[in-house]
């Protein structure tokens, strides 16, 4: 998955948070919604502009946030 298809940071948009494509909906709100306890389905009811790919995208970002934040520095 590439996720500059999904996942876009615009300065001026939501302060520059990794939003879905083409909406203001941060990758942040998702990740929220689900340890939240809402489910995939929920979600897309909710904002009929997404779609699984982008929920999975916002997984798979946060994935790759934490493996970067995860690696120490090199000496």
């Amino acid at each position: 998955m590439k996720l500059e298809d999904r996942i876009t940071i615009t300065p001026g948009v939501r302060g520059g948070k990794p939003c879905i494509r083409g909406t203001r909906i941060t990758v942040y709100d998702i990740l929220e919604y689900l340890a939240g306890g809402m489910t995939e389905s929920q979600i897309l009811a909710d904002f009929p502009s997404l779609t699984q790919e982008d929920i999975r995208a916002c997984l798979v970002f946060a994935a790759a946030r934490e493996r970067r934040l995860a690696v120490p520095p090199a000496a």
